[in-house]
């Protein structure tokens, strides 16, 4: 419940609004508002030191992005997580993610390319000491380096939103899946290929590791 996040937040006023949306996603998002949690916003202005009103925009934002839901006559909930749903985000996931590196496939150079490197050690060593949070910040951000590339702010809004789904997801099962190491190795066979400047085969590569990250979590949802 709410009573166990004992430190108050207080929002600076000038950006209360997009603070209070933002506070109350990232809490959802790294477990601290847990599936079907039921969400007060009386608990919550006081938890933030705000009026009511921004956390009811901010409720409203959540509920149009799938993060929260409210049914007729009855109470604000965390969104329970949803197995049909988890595979519609990864295949969109992967769809977009290929789109992006055959965009920026012709600009990307050495320094993306160990960019990649050092981020893919860094996720090896989060897994290893299973350190949820890094290893999956770890993860999004080997993919935004050719994401930023392609230099498609559209693609990257996308993108993002669903990334923020799919972390949610990846951190309430980080514990349950036993082989996510596997990662590791996949986003090798990427970078493998980036040097090899074979695009098709990148791009095979890119939706393995995606399916495979569903797959590892498959079979804890459904």
């Amino acid at each position: 419940m709410l009573d166990q996040l004992q430190v108050k937040k207080t929002l600076k006023r000038t950006f209360v609004r997009e603070e209070a949306y933002t506070v109350l996603r990232d809490w959802i998002v790294d477990g601290t508002l847990k599936p079907a949690q039921q969400l007060r916003d009386k608990e919550l202005a006081e938890l933030l030191g705000v009026s009511r009103t921004p956390i009811r925009e901010a409720l409203l934002r959540l509920e149009d992005e799938g993060f929260v839901q409210t049914k007729p006559n009855r109470s604000t909930t965390v969104s329970p997580i949803y197995a049909h749903e988890v595979l519609h985000l990864y295949s969109i996931g992967w769809t977009l993610d290929r789109l992006a590196m055959e965009q920026a496939f012709e600009k990307i150079g050495d320094e993306h390319l160990q960019r990649m490197e050092k981020i893919n050690l860094e996720l090896k060593k989060a897994i290893e000491e299973k350190n949820q949070l890094v290893a999956v910040e770890c993860d999004n951000e080997f993919h935004s380096t050719y994401i930023e590339v392609s230099t498609n702010e559209e693609l990257k809004r996308i993108l993002e939103g669903i990334k923020q789904k799919l972390k949610r997801v990846e951190l309430y099962y980080f514990d349950e899946v036993e082989d996510v190491h596997f990662s590791y190795e996949e986003h090798n066979l990427i970078i493998t290929a980036l040097k090899q400047r074979n695009l098709p085969l990148v791009l095979d590569e890119i939706e393995k590791n995606w399916r495979q990250s569903f797959s590892r979590i498959e079979q804890h949802i459904f």
